[in-house]
């Protein structure tokens, strides 16, 4: 398996859409607003890979895996982090977000900052296990109530 980033040569788009939306889908239901991946098409997609780091997860010829990266003032985010659900579970996350660390290093960022939806426990605690901690909690615009936890990781200088 290998991980490659996002460049001009990519012409996979509606297999990167298929990708997202499997890796999203168990949210269904389950979050409140809905996910944002739910309004990705395939022009968004090759838009967001042109303003921001792309990287996806090759298997033979399989896309299994992608991340976003885009960098602010104090870190680097990490946005639409996807793993096939037959592919979960076995490293493969923990892979990208070792690539958003080596990107971050590489432009002089201290941290990788994310966000997680408030039902999705099970996220929060890989996160935290992968060594990111709770650092704010959030509202979509229209919710009164908290609908996100923003995380943060500071980088080893």
């Amino acid at each position: 398996m290998r991980i490659v980033p996002l460049d001009q040569t990519f012409t996979r788009w509606d297999e990167l859409l298929a990708l997202i939306l499997s890796a999203f889908a168990a949210m269904n239901g389950r979050i409140d607003p809905p996910s944002s991946a739910l309004k990705l098409t395939t022009a968004s997609l090759a838009e967001k890979a042109g303003t921001e780091i792309g990287h996806v997860a090759i298997d033979g010829e399989k896309l299994v895996g992608c991340l976003f990266l885009r960098p602010e003032a104090d870190c680097l985010y990490v946005g639409k982090l996807a793993v096939l659900p037959e592919v979960q579970g076995k490293g493969l996350g923990k892979r990208l977000l070792t690539t958003a660390e080596e990107t971050a290093a590489a432009l002089g960022l201290a941290a990788l900052r994310l966000e997680t939806r408030i039902e999705l426990t099970d996220n929060h605690a890989v996160f935290a296990a992968w060594g990111f901690s709770r650092t704010a909690e959030k509202a979509h615009p229209g919710f009164a109530r908290t609908t996100f936890i923003e995380m943060r990781k500071v980088l080893a200088s």
